[in-house]
C-alpha cells in the first residue's frame, strides 16, 4: 500500500483507470446488448472525464473516508495486512459504485429530473456486482503488483 502521498497520487491514477475503464466498457456493452470488440475503443472517448471525476471523488473524499472507516473498525496490529487490503477494496467499492453510477446517470443517461433516481438506482444495482468483483479479483491485485514493481526500493526501505 501507498506509504506516501506521491505514492497515493501514483496508486490512486493507476486504479482509477483500470477501473473506470473497465466499468465504462462493461456500461457500452450493456447499453449496445452485448459485448463486442467496438466496446473497448468506444469506451476511450468516456475516459477522460469519469476518470478525473474518479480521481478527484476517490483522492479527496472517499479515501479518507474508507481508511477512517476502516482503521475504526479494524486495528492494523492485530489484524493481517490481506483483511485490511480487502476491507478497504470493498468499503471503496461501496462508495465509489453509488456516486460514479450517478455521475454516469447524469452524464450519460440523462432523460429528465423526473427519472434520474429510478436511472441512478438501476445503474448502481447493475454496476455494483461488476465493480465489487472486478476490484477484488482483478484490478486490486494487478495494480498492486504493478504498484509494488514501480515502488520496489521505495516499499523496502520503509520496511
Amino acid at each position: 500500500m501507498p506509504k506516501t502521498k506521491f505514492q497515493d497520487v501514483i496508486f490512486t491514477i493507476m486504479m482509477v483507470i483500470l477501473m473506470v475503464y473497465a466499468m465504462i466498457c462493461y456500461n457500452i456493452a450493456i447499453s449496445m446488448g452485448g459485448l463486442s470488440n467496438k466496446v473497448f475503443l468506444m469506451a476511450f472517448s468516456e475516459m477522460p472525464i469519469m476518470c478525473a471525476i474518479a480521481f478527484v471523488l476517490e483522492f479527496l473524499v472517499v479515501g479518507r473516508v474508507v481508511k477512517h472507516l476502516t482503521f475504526k473498525t479494524i486495528d492494523p496490529t492485530k489484524t493481517q495486512p490481506i483483511f485490511i487490503t480487502l476491507m478497504i477494496s470493498a468499503l471503496t467499492v461501496c462508495f465509489m459504485c453509488p456516486v460514479m453510477s450517478f455521475v454516469a446517470s447524469v452524464l450519460f443517461n440523462y432523460s429528465g429530473a423526473d427519472k434520474i433516481v429510478s436511472t441512478w438506482l438501476q445503474i448502481t444495482v447493475m454496476n455494483f456486482p461488476m465493480a465489487m468483483f472486478w476490484q477484488l479479483c482483478y484490478a486490486g491485485p494487478i495494480v498492486r503488483k504493478i504498484f509494488r514493481t514501480i515502488f520496489k526500493k521505495q516499499l523496502a526501505e520503509d520496511k
